[in-house]
């Protein structure tokens, strides 16, 4: 068997300056989106609930909104609907008249902890400043194992790494494209069977090993492996479209903008603007939002963040089977359909 060259410096140097010029630009974005994110959140429009009909405590959620941007008031049609509208939560805290006298802020904490000091505090001075006795209880508080609420968010990206490496793993073993649909078909079997095993494996560690939750276990067993699944796809139909090139863009998709715009470390409300809606699409922002919908709001909410993720899902498994026909008929045009001796390499679209 003859042995393939060994390459000069000057074949080998474009390449490696090429890798590390992303690798470079990848780092840097990771930097600027964190730092910039996270070094200083603000919170602005932190939504607040109060019933059109309740006079008291819109003229005090009114007063506040003049005087600083950090609440914004979701009036609802009657107190119901605005209770209603603190469990599916649209709102961390509904405010309300209290039949014993003053007024009643009712919060939400597992939705996130920190949004709701934010209201606690702001309304807490102004019914003070308004003379008006306020009592405060937290319907749907956090786990006294979580007092952060950060649990939900580390699984979700958990959930989320293990997906995109599991995906490359496979790419850099076996090639980047599947040769045909039937290895397609099989790397995508093998992708499910990983993430049912890390959802379980996920559901298990926060479950019985640390012992943060010890309900809804396969329910959140169901959600991680969604999650697995959904960021294990579109890995997989990135890098089958572009090679390993594409690497970089899953990276950049579900780390480097996914972890911070989930609105897991910081409530979406304290983000910069561009960052706010991302948690709403992003995997990891999705499945965050679904765990807590589980585990703490009887699945009320979890109607998006799951159709988001089961959409990923589908739209990454479109994208591994068209990458396949596509570079099988390539193949075929150019007459070179033969077995790749280096499925590893730059031009690595050719595997099983």
């Amino acid at each position: 068997m003859q042995e393939e060259p060994e390459p000069t410096v000057r074949d080998w140097l474009p390449r490696t300056a090429g890798l590390l010029l992303g690798t470079l630009l990848i780092a840097t974005a990771f930097i600027g989106a964190y730092v910039g994110a996270l070094h200083e959140p603000t919170p602005r429009d932190v939504p607040v609930g109060v019933a059109s009909s309740d006079q008291r405590a819109r003229t005090l959620l009114t007063a506040v909104r003049d005087r600083t941007d950090m609440i914004k008031i979701i009036a609802y049609d009657d107190q119901a609907a605005a209770d209603d509208g603190l469990l599916s939560r649209e709102v961390y805290a509904v405010l309300a008249t209290d039949p014993a006298g003053g007024l009643r802020l009712t919060t939400a904490s597992a939705a996130a902890p920190a949004a709701v000091d934010v209201v606690d505090r702001v309304l807490g001075e102004a019914a003070r400043q308004a003379r008006l006795p306020l009592r405060v209880g937290d319907q749907v508080p956090v786990e006294d194992s979580d007092p952060r609420g950060v649990v939900p968010f580390y699984l979700a990206v958990g959930y989320v790494l293990g997906g995109y490496l599991a995906a490359t793993a496979l790419g850099l073993r076996t090639g980047t494209a599947p040769r045909t649909v039937r290895w397609a078909a099989l790397r995508t079997a093998a992708l499910a069977a990983y993430a049912m095993i890390l959802g379980v494996a996920g559901a298990v560690v926060v479950g019985p090993v640390v012992g943060v939750w010890d309900h809804d276990l396969p329910v959140v067993a169901a959600t991680g492996a969604l999650t697995v699944f959904a960021a294990a796809m579109v890995a997989a139909a990135i890098q089958a479209w572009l090679g390993l090139l594409g690497t970089g863009l899953v990276i950049v998709l579900l780390v480097v903008l996914g972890n911070p715009g989930s609105g897991g470390i910081y409530a979406p409300e304290f983000l910069p603007t561009v960052l706010r809606g991302m948690h709403r699409w992003n995997a990891a922002g999705l499945c965050t939002d679904l765990i807590k919908s589980v585990v703490y709001f009887d699945r009320r909410g979890a109607g998006w963040p799951l159709a988001g993720l089961t959409v990923w899902t589908l739209l990454g498994a479109l994208g591994v089977l068209t990458a396949t026909i596509f570079h099988a008929r390539r193949r075929a045009r150019r007459g070179t359909a033969r077995p790749d001796s280096s499925p590893t390499s730059a031009n690595a679209h050719s595997g099983g």
